[in-house]
């Protein structure tokens, strides 16, 4: 009936006046500064109203009444629609004609839309349909036609990308959300209109930033403690009065010393640098997750570990390192490069596997200079020491001189390298749920290992190249005693303690077997038997889903936002979350009772089923697991690949606040406060 009614109006309309009416003058405001391909930018259409004339919102209570105002836009490539249309300056208004609120806005009415730029010179179409109306019944239907094509794309910037997955194909009409509408109880003027589009616009959430400054910055510093543990290994010390007497022979030393030092470090970013060109975000994926290169670090790992125990030695092929040493007795400026080429080949043995490991650890970042500057900072050690050594040749006669306490060193970091090499098999067991190498498995080996490097340290235990301890002397009951307080450290992970510290390093507290206070009668931190291992599950007790879907469905159906974590098997700061800041009270609180949770797991080697099987838009390659299908979701929709990375999204799937990546409890409630204020507003 009301549609008959509708009809009637506009019948009545065109028949009394006769010619074709406009009671609402369209402009649009699109950005005026340059932007980049890949930017999310604004374009506001704005209506300018006649007076005694009202304009429709997009949508509105009343089902069966005027027509709702509709955007049409024409689809191609040189765009993308981010979100829906959103109505600024309406406000509820009761029709007894229609029987219902509408929505409307007299003065000026605007919308703003969001659209991602994916191409330079975008081309972008919109069909406006609208309908306008009197207080005395009288209604106008109009249109308004927009070709926007004043978006400046920077020159530099003019690069291509592809729409994110799941952009429709067909012409795209863009509605709001149920909550877009503004409610007012007086009618909003043209300057209460303007003022409150400004405010809307100021809402924007910023793209995602690929990485937290901070993780930046201790990544940075691991890197610069990793070349300078490597200083001290045993194959090092040969090269340092090499250095000393090739310089003694240089004129103009100090000068050729620091140039010495900026070959080593170029030497090394080199490396950094095949990696980040070579490597990409899946590739990352496959260095850090896949079975292959895991289980190659694990065998290097377990073989320079007997290496260093003196079951046999590594070293390079004679003649080629032979050549690159002639190279350097050329002298001039040359030799002084090949020089530090031979500082590098020579410390191959020694510094293979820590820089191997940062290297892993650097992949895991979606900035491309990340593998660049890891190396400078893990080079850096190098460099600072040998050019010394270059400008002051003295300083050689204080080193102490070869003998049992090298040995005793080698011993000991064979020890470590065995540990550190578990850290890979435990990758491989996680990644493709193989269920052998449990929590407390892990744990085992490292209290024997540190246990056994304790005792030889005091002495207790001697290899057979080693020299007998005659007396335990202050630096050895010194650092005997710290391995001792790790090894009393770990003792209790083994019946279910959380052992934070070592959250980064150990298998997930879901892979547990046994937990004492279960044994007892407790509820402990895990259930009253193991976990089904072959399917993911949620820390503290939590429950959520591993799907995007099926958590934006439940999210939609609960009217709760859903909270995003993209996560890894194999992800030490993910660990470091779950075990500090997911168990505190204000977050697991929150966790448990305002959020839909979708745990999305990037490195998750499980099959998907044929049929949802996918090529993907950003790298064109077949993603056939489910971490593959994780991984590229958190590219194409949140521009960043870096775990741990969370995000509060709406059911329709919308960030309602800026994502971070690993954070303290404080930055972490703030985060999960500010996604859930706006997502009920």
């Amino acid at each position: 009936m009301k549609s008959v009614i509708s009809a009637l109006l506009v019948l009545l309309t065109l028949t009394t006046f006769g010619q074709v009416q406009n009671h609402a003058k369209w402009n649009v405001d699109s950005p005026k500064k340059e932007v980049k391909v890949g930017d999310i930018v604004e374009i506001k259409f704005i209506a300018a109203i006649d007076p005694t004339w009202h304009l429709y919102s997009t949508e509105f209570e009343v089902k069966d009444g005027p027509n709702p105002t509709e955007f049409k836009f024409k689809p191609n490539d040189t765009y993308q629609l981010v979100g829906k249309i959103k109505p600024v300056g309406f406000h509820n208004f009761y029709e007894e004609v229609w029987g219902g609120n509408t929505s409307v806005a007299e003065g000026t009415g605007s919308f703003v839309q969001k659209v991602k730029i994916l191409k330079a010179n975008p081309q972008i179409e919109v069909a406006v349909d609208y309908q306008t109306c009197q207080n005395d019944g009288l209604c106008t239907m109009g249109s308004a036609d927009f070709k926007i094509t004043d978006i400046k794309v920077a020159a530099d910037a003019a690069a291509t990308i592809q729409p994110t997955a799941g952009q429709p194909t067909e012409q795209i009409t863009a509605t709001p959300t149920k909550d877009s509408n503004t409610v007012a109880a007086t009618p909003t003027t043209a300057a209460e209109a303007t003022s409150e589009a400004v405010a809307e616009s100021s809402e924007t959430i910023a793209t995602p930033e690929p990485a937290e400054e901070e993780s930046l910055w201790s990544f940075l510093l691991a890197c610069f403690l990793g070349g300078l543990a490597s200083i001290f290994m045993p194959c090092i010390y040969p090269i340092m009065p090499m250095t000393v007497s090739y310089f003694t022979k240089q004129e103009h030393g100090t000068s050729k010393a620091l140039l010495y030092g900026l070959s080593i470090v170029s030497i090394f970013t080199l490396l950094g640098f095949l990696v980040s060109r070579i490597g990409g975000a899946q590739a990352a994926n496959f260095i850090s997750t896949h079975w292959v290169p895991n289980a190659i670090f694990f065998v290097v790992f377990i073989l320079f570990g007997l290496s260093f125990l003196g079951l046999f030695e590594i070293v390079l092929p004679s003649s080629f390192v032979n050549n690159v040493d002639k190279q350097a007795d050329k002298g001039g400026l040359i030799g002084i490069f090949f020089m530090a080429l031979t500082l590098v080949v020579v410390s191959f043995s020694c510094t293979a596997p820590i820089a191997g490991s940062l290297l892993i650890l650097a992949s895991k970042g979606n900035e491309v200079m990340r593998p660049v500057l890891g190396m400078i900072a893990f080079s850096m050690p190098f460099a600072v020491v040998f050019t010394g050594l270059a400008m002051f040749p003295k300083f050689l006669k204080s080193l102490p001189k070869s003998g049992g306490w090298l040995n005793e060193f080698k011993v000991v970091f064979g020890l470590l390298e065995f540990a550190l090499a578990l850290k890979f098999l435990s990758n491989i067991d996680l990644a493709y749920r193989w269920n052998v190498l449990d929590r407390e498995i892990f744990l085992a080996i490292w209290i024997v290992l540190f246990t056994i490097i304790g005792f030889y340290i005091l002495g207790k235990l001697r290899m057979d190249k080693d020299s007998p301890v005659k007396g335990v002397t202050i630096p050895r009951l010194l650092i005997s005693s710290s391995t001792f307080a790790f090894v009393v450290y770990m003792l209790p992970g083994m019946f279910g303690a959380p052992l934070r510290a070592l959250s980064g390093w150990l298998p997930p507290e879901q892979t547990q077997d046994f937990f004492l206070t279960n044994a007892v009668g407790g509820t402990g931190t895990g259930s009253t038997a193991k976990l089904d291992r072959s399917k993911p599950h949620l820390p503290h007790g939590l429950e959520g889903f591993f799907d995007y879907e099926q958590a934006l469905a439940q999210a939609k159906a609960a009217g709760k936002p859903v909270f995003v974590d993209f996560t890894g098997f194999n992800c030490a700061n993910c660990r470091k979350m779950e075990a500090n800041v997911w168990p505190q009270p204000e977050v697991l609180d929150r966790l448990k009772k305002e959020f839909v949770i979708a745990s999305l797991y990037v490195d998750d080697k499980t099959e998907l089923p044929k049929e949802q099987q996918f090529v993907s838009t950003y790298d064109k390659r077949e993603k056939t697991t489910i971490g593959d299908k994780n991984a590229d979701l958190q590219i194409t929709k949140f521009n960043n690949n870096a775990q741990p990375f969370y995000c509060v999204i709406s059911p329709d799937g919308e960030l309602l606040t800026k994502p971070i990546g690993y954070a303290s409890t404080e930055e972490f409630v703030q985060f999960l406060d500010s996604g859930l204020s706006k997502f009920k507003r």
